[in-house]
């Protein structure tokens, strides 16, 4: 059974800083485009940041650049989400997600692209 269990969510001040992790179980995604997103009540899910299967190319929404750093370790078979100068709106439930290996190259934006998912983890940023 594949799955995609996140990690590290909680409440921390506005300004603070969490560390999010996605540890992928059942298949390796070593060749996969992996991906967070993230969702806040009564909104749609908005992709954050997308990172290629080497490591080699990443993006981020422009909402949260400068400020959030995606990383992956392919030995371990996890991607990470450093979040730092959080703000109120960064309030969601964060979702980890793999794309398709065919595009391995590519950092993959789009939410229809993503073919495995995660539960999620609560992300909550006091003000």
């Amino acid at each position: 059974q594949v799955q995609l269990e996140e990690s590290g969510g909680g409440l921390v001040q506005a300004g603070g800083s969490l560390r999010l992790s996605c540890a992928a179980s059942g298949r390796t995604f070593s060749r996969n485009p992996m991906g967070w997103f993230r969702q806040a009540p009564g909104k749609e899910r908005e992709f954050v940041a997308g990172i290629t299967w080497s490591g080699d190319s990443v993006r981020y929404a422009d909402s949260v650049k400068g400020r959030f750093t995606i990383s992956r370790d392919n030995a371990k078979n996890t991607v990470s989400l450093q979040m730092n100068s959080l703000k109120p709106e960064d309030t969601a439930v964060y979702i980890c997600a793999a794309a398709p290996s065919v595009y391995a190259r590519v950092t993959v934006t789009i939410r229809s692209l993503y073919e495995y998912w995660g539960q999620g983890t609560q992300v909550t940023v006091s003000s």
